[in-house]
């Protein structure tokens, strides 16, 4: 990213909204991360239990530095249990009896073994509220199945709906699954906070699986299959919804993705390419024509773009109103003003790095705005400072060694 951004510090005395709020995360990987990552951003004391090894999310390794942990671990404090222990399983229950959140994303079943059922621990506080984050849910034939992202992002009709029709469907080349759950989870955490802060409800438990969010975010595909009977198919970059929308290739290598998804843009997109003809032809006049005949559409746009840079088929099609933006990856994120005026990415502190580029909090609130207030910690940072705000020291945990 640029030099000449400033670093972001730390600051631990930082207050943010969620100020008070104490969550303690026994979660492992990304969507219980990304959960406590959202709430800690905003001030939520995050408690990270960790096992002595680690969250396995600090092996996810680029040139040797746990990028992911530098990222997903930020405004937390880490505590190292090996809860095979009972000093270390009574050490998380005194926690759990202070906490107003709980994360957890064993396999269904796992927690009750435990000795930690959430009968038992809103017993021990009946004010807390439980996440429960698995694959598939609590319930169901498919409970006790291992809960990866990858199962789930196949299972959910989102594999088979990505790639190209002559090509093997795609699964999405990160935790997609995991951060539409996280970032769902964390909205169900602070609608149960606020019932329990109106008197609706005292603590709760919230059965988070991976599959439905992203499930849901295929939007209304179990209602098109009801009606037509019809599988959709893959699609490329194109869409068997609207059209035209596709990414196209410019005379510079570079795409650009347009959509033209209302019938007032579709129609100014047909003017700018020198096609208005295409405008009265009952092919394309209607966005259901468009569909069923979009290979025509995107052979009269792919031939306009093509003969045209990608700044200057942006600068045309933005200048006559149309919907178009160029493809980005991330070295051209680096470079771009939106980005950089925004601060999408931010500097913040690293002290293996000197600084390292993260996403910055989202979303901007006006008047309690997200707060930096820890780096990602070591494992077990913070064992010592968190033992004795429950009466405890490390040693009392060496005691059943």
């Amino acid at each position: 990213m640029a030099d000449s951004k400033k670093t972001v510090r730390f600051q631990a005395d930082r207050i943010g909204p969620l100020h008070g709020i104490r969550v303690v995360d026994l979660s492992r990987v990304v969507a219980g991360n990304m959960l406590s990552l959202q709430l800690g951003d905003f001030g939520a004391d995050v408690i990270k239990v960790e096992p002595p090894q680690g969250d396995s999310l600090r092996e996810w390794r680029d040139n040797g530095y746990s990028l992911h942990w530098k990222t997903y671990g930020r405004n937390k404090r880490s505590i190292a249990l090996n809860l095979r222990q009972p000093k270390a399983l009574e050490a998380l229950k005194k926690l759990l009896a202070k906490a107003d959140v709980f994360i957890e994303n064993y396999r269904p079943g796992t927690l009750e073994k435990m000795g930690l059922s959430p009968e038992s621990l809103l017993e021990l506080n009946p004010r807390l509220v439980i996440v429960r984050i698995s694959g598939f849910g609590q319930d169901g034939p498919y409970a006790e199945l291992p809960g990866f992202g990858t199962l789930v992002e196949a299972m959910s009709g989102f594999a088979s709906r990505t790639g190209f029709p002559d090509r093997e469907p795609v699964l999405p080349p990160l935790a997609l699954a995991d951060m539409i759950s996280g970032l769902t989870g964390a909205n169900a955490v602070m609608m149960a906070l606020f019932a329990r802060e109106r008197g609706d409800a005292a603590g709760q438990v919230i059965d988070l699986s991976l599959l439905e969010p992203i499930f849901a975010s295929l939007g209304p595909e179990a209602s098109i299959y009801q009606v037509t009977g019809k599988v959709k198919q893959r699609s490329g970059s194109g869409s068997n919804t609207v059209s035209p929308r596709n990414v196209y290739l410019c005379s510079d290598g570079k795409y650009v993705a347009l959509s033209g998804s209302t019938q007032v843009i579709a129609m100014r997109i047909f003017d700018i390419i020198g096609r208005p003809d295409m405008k009265d032809d009952p092919r394309f006049s209607t966005n259901m024509e468009r569909v069923r005949h979009r290979e025509l559409v995107d052979a009269a746009l792919g031939a306009w773009f093509v003969t045209r840079t990608r700044d200057e088929a942006l600068a045309v099609m933005r200048g006559a109103g149309a919907t178009v933006g160029p493809v980005y990856d991330i070295a051209d994120i680096s470079t771009d003003p939106h980005f950089a005026e925004r601060e999408i990415i931010v500097d913040v502190e690293d002290a293996d790095l000197g600084s390292i580029s993260q996403h910055n909090i989202f979303p901007r609130f006006s008047a309690t705005p997200g707060v930096f207030r820890h780096p990602a910690p070591d494992v077990g940072e913070q064992t010592e400072a968190i033992l004795s705000e429950i009466g405890m020291t490390p040693a009392n945990l060496e005691d059943e060694a």
